[in-house]
């Protein structure tokens, strides 16, 4: 989570949260190297083992995600209402998961700072409203994925009296800045703007769980996005994932980024995946992060590491990473404030971006403005067939073409070639151009 605004008054400061989604697939294996200019030691990593040549491989997870909103969604009531009526443009365009914001009552209209877990009354609109939207995807065999804040906690009218559920000063961390904490030392990283809560307390735990089991049940949920995963130890996180049996989990982890050892980057994401026993993926903010340099900066070298694969989580761990260009702590909203905009993809190069996500491996989740409010829609539609067209998946091989200043070019399964940059590549014979824009184009091979 970054710092984004102030919600209360001198109280509280909105920190925004950041991930999003990835699918729970089977073997992990890619190449591991650096995103520097040298070459980085991979000490404390262990990449998997490439299949044999010739030998039989998964492509993983075909999924495609959409971000079902931006910072700013609120304001558009009711937002569920939106989103029950596009179920049918969103599953059309070939999406598979849509990623909901926080449904829960809050003290901010973002739905970031929770209150009553139970409630599903928000800003967002009634709890009929979002079962209904729910449903909507449902019918058109999309599936809904909750935003989970589970780290921290407000009171319902003051700085610690849960309700719904009930808990007591004990579940509030003993490092918290609330005087009356009275619970165990946090085990993760504090949040200053709400309570931070002590899951080591089994009545916390029987309550999260509860509370999963019931949005699941009641509301229609089919998996979660799980908010500051950095907040709280690994293993609860493991554990509510594993009670709930979510079709579909991820974690957030924004951490710095140094473009020179985006090893280290990855590395990061990489130990949290083993942490949780991969029953969690985590946005591949890695990715994002050099990808955005790379063509802002004409620095296309960077898209290809010192193993000769993508620099990302994608070149290490694909079946456990979601990739994105933007999300709403990154990026732009519509209307009202323009949003967050804390770490933004250069906007007339977005394609680009969704050019390199759309046929790399991972599982891309689109950014809901970028979809329904740039004119990029039919553009990232013919993207997202020509992948599902081709069979391209979480787990597919990647082989760099080319990655210099001005250029990156690669084949994915022998089926895809891309290139994004302002200079010129082709593939050779035997290829169809398929997909093309500003500085982007994308082949599939003729039969």
């Amino acid at each position: 989570m970054r710092p984004v605004r102030t919600l209360l008054p001198a109280l509280i400061l909105a920190l925004s949260p950041l991930v999003c989604l990835g699918q729970a697939i089977e073997q992990l294996n890619s190449a591991a190297g650096s995103a520097g200019a040298q070459p980085v030691e991979t000490r404390g990593f262990r990449p998997r083992a490439q299949a044999p040549a010739g030998a039989a491989r998964s492509r993983g997870s075909g999924a495609v995600m959409l971000q079902g909103f931006h910072w700013e969604s609120h304001m558009t009531r009711p937002w569920w209402g939106v989103l029950a009526s596009k179920a049918q443009e969103i599953a059309s365009a070939g999406f598979d998961l849509v990623w909901f914001p926080p449904s829960s009552a809050a003290m901010s209209d973002e739905g970031y700072l929770p209150n009553r877990l139970f409630v599903q009354d928000s800003a967002y609109g009634t709890t009929a409203e979002l079962k209904a939207a729910v449903a909507a995807l449902h019918r058109r065999g999309v599936k809904a994925v909750a935003d989970v804040v589970i780290n921290h906690r407000v009171g319902t009218r003051d700085w610690a009296d849960f309700t719904d559920p009930a808990w007591g000063p004990d579940a509030v961390c003993s490092d918290d800045e609330w005087a009356g904490a009275r619970g165990a030392p946090d085990t993760g990283k504090g949040y200053h703007a709400a309570r931070d809560i002590d899951h080591s307390k089994a009545y916390v735990q029987e309550s999260v769980k509860a509370w999963l089991s019931w949005l699941r049940s009641e509301i229609g949920y089919d998996g979660w996005r799980f908010d500051y995963v950095r907040g709280v130890a690994p293993r609860y996180f493991q554990m509510y994932a594993e009670a709930a049996s979510p079709a579909f989990a991820v974690g957030e982890i924004w951490d710095d980024l140094d473009l020179n050892d985006a090893d280290r980057h990855r590395r990061a994401l990489a130990d949290w995946l083993d942490s949780v026993s991969g029953r969690i993926s985590v946005f591949d903010f890695t990715t994002k992060g050099v990808l955005q340099h790379a063509v802002g900066a004409r620095e296309y070298w960077r898209l290809r590491d010192s193993g000769g694969g993508p620099p990302g989580l994608i070149g290490w761990r694909p079946a456990k990473a979601v990739t994105f260009v933007d999300n709403h702590d990154t990026g732009a909203s519509t209307g009202g404030g323009g949003g967050q905009n804390h770490w933004p993809f250069p906007g007339d190069k977005v394609m680009q971006g969704y050019a390199y996500i759309l046929t790399h491996p991972g599982v891309p989740c689109v950014y809901w403005p970028h979809y329904f409010d740039w004119g990029l829609r039919d553009q990232l539609r013919a993207l997202i067939a020509l992948r599902k067209a081709a069979g391209v998946g979480a787990e597919s091989a990647v082989s760099v073409a080319a990655a210099d200043r001005g250029r990156y070019a690669a084949f994915i399964d022998g089926k895809v070639a891309v290139k994004i940059g302002p200079d010129d590549w082709s593939p050779g014979e035997g290829w169809r151009l398929a997909a093309h824009g500003k500085d982007y184009a994308v082949w599939t091979r003729l039969p």
